[in-house]
């Protein structure tokens, strides 16, 4: 969910009934928030858009239920409109992750056109990169840059992971952080706080991927002053149940595997790239490759083992384009293990404290986790990728070892008040990659039923997060923004996926 990380299934819809019992109130947005202007964030990369943003932090309580809990800053920009006739109700954006770093998102979505007509509302969720507290992990960034040269469930790996998020939580809590606090209705409650604060009547919702689960559990709990949400690449609350990703998984490879099939040269090509990937990762699981390889965007070499664990992981996380895993999977069969070697080396430059792993752990093990157990995991592996080897499966699709690093974490279960339909009127959009691996695109089924107001559309040949992808989606979230209960989906009708690159036999 992700914009780097990890269909309701049958399995996700047995443990939603752990959650069955009603959510507890949600935190009040009023309790001592305030807006303090102050200066933009000096971002490690140059975002030209904050040379014209209002910038400053919104102080909220860390925990609203806590009566005297320490204030907590999340940093916020104002970025104007690019037109010279804005409407009066802005866009607030809801980034990924959870724990992705939101100011970084500033140039995607300004080239995508979001703040064209409306002004753009951005704030860093709760322990992100430029809040006070940060709940970085620079322990976590230095093992992930060291797990490339592991195979992918390793008893090794293991030990290493759960003991860098143990000195991480260590830290985070030896400082005071409460680490119960950062959930989602906490998020939430952040936003409808910001939206006061900052004396906007109403405005426009957009969240992609885990801010899609946050933007549903915003309108839930505080639908005051929302005039439309648009969904990207969409997890509803009450699918968000750790064996998740392997639905969405099969559905996005499978929609690859099923695009080439339908496009007669791939075919002819490519025979059964499904069977090749199912032969390569048994294969593979069973004899892993080591070797050394450069990652994409340049650096020396590094080792990375190439097993079964790892190449699936890959194809979920995108690190091999949908357009190349016919020809990179052929290449495998064939004794050229470079395509995926180089997209498994790509991990070994990390940005140190950039991703908030506090934040996305929090969440992840109040709200995902709680219910599941290690075969309810493997059980929703078998079934969407039967045959495969039972060490494959047994790890959630980007979330390895996520029981584990949970009883590490320790914060309070919180499922019952999340997993929760949100059932309303506003008028929403839901956006769908049919390519997208991380958030299937029958997800969006699942969070239309109770949008009695919605409208769902799926762009083929697209991955995660799809409005920077597609300029047709963009068209679509703009219209959508003009009118919200009918917006344009014209453009779709004529869309098809890329075509297949086609290697020399």
């Amino acid at each position: 969910m992700a914009k780097h990380l990890r269909g309701a299934s049958a399995a996700a819809a047995a443990l939603l009934c752990l959650a069955a019992v009603a959510a507890g109130p949600a935190p009040s947005p009023s309790a001592a928030a305030r807006f303090v202007p102050g200066p933009c964030p000096k971002t490690a990369e140059p975002v030209p858009a904050l040379d014209k943003a209002r910038c400053g932090f919104l102080e909220v309580p860390e925990n609203r239920a806590r009566p005297g809990a320490r204030t907590i800053r999340l940093a916020t920009a104002v970025i104007p409109a690019t037109s010279a006739k804005p409407a009066a109700d802005p866009v607030v954006f809801m980034a990924g992750g959870p724990g992705g770093e939101t100011f970084d998102d500033i140039p995607i979505l300004v080239e995508a056109g979001v703040n064209r007509g409306h002004d753009l509302v951005v704030m860093a969720q709760r322990g992100n990169r430029y809040d006070q507290p940060n709940l970085a992990c620079p322990e976590v960034d230095r093992f992930n840059a060291r797990y490339p040269g592991f195979g992918y469930d390793a008893a090794r790996a293991k030990r290493l992971m759960l003991e860098a998020f143990r000195q991480c939580r260590d830290r985070l809590t030896a400082d005071g952080t409460d680490l119960g606090a950062y959930n989602t209705l906490e998020n939430a409650a952040d936003f409808a706080a910001l939206r006061t604060a900052l004396g906007i009547a109403r405005w426009n919702v957009y969240g992609y991927s885990y801010g899609s689960d946050l933007a549903l559990t915003y309108l839930r709990t505080h639908p005051e002053g929302i005039r439309a949400v648009a969904l990207d690449s969409v997890t509803p609350p009450q699918s968000a149940i750790l064996p998740w990703g392997w639905p969405s998984a099969r559905e996005g490879i499978g929609a690859v595997l099923d695009a080439c099939a339908a496009e007669p040269a791939c075919k002819s090509r490519y025979p059964d790239p499904a069977a090749t990937l199912a032969e390569q990762v048994r294969r593979l699981e069973a004899s892993p490759l080591t070797l050394d390889a450069a990652p994409p965007r340049g650096g020396a070499p590094v080792r990375v083992v190439l097993d079964g664990g790892a190449v699936l992981n890959l194809l979920v996380a995108n690190a091999i384009k949908p357009r190349d895993l016919p020809a990179a999977l052929d290449e495998l069969a064939r004794g050229k293990p470079e395509r995926f070697a180089r997209a498994r080396a790509a991990d070994s430059v990390q940005v140190t404290g950039m991703t908030a792993h506090g934040l996305t752990q929090s969440v992840a093990c109040a709200e995902w986790v709680p219910g599941t157990s290690p075969s309810d995991v493997l059980d929703a592996g078998r079934r969407a990728f039967p045959g495969s080897p039972r060490t494959v499966l047994a790890q959630a699709p980007q979330l390895p070892f996520e029981q584990d690093i949970c009883r590490i974490w320790n914060v309070p279960d919180r499922a019952a008040g999340q997993r929760v339909a949100t059932a309303s009127a506003v008028p929403v959009l839901l956006l769908s990659g049919t390519f997208d691996a991380k958030t299937g695109a029958g997800f969006a089924r699942e969070a239309a039923r109770t949008l009695s107001r919605s409208t769902s559309v799926r762009i083929p040949g697209v991955t995660h997060w799809v409005v920077p992808q597609s300029p047709c989606a963009a068209q679509v979230f703009a219209s959508f923004l003009a009118r919200p209960t009918a917006p344009d989906t014209g453009c779709v009708a004529g869309l098809a996926p890329a075509p297949f690159t086609l290697t020399p036999k």
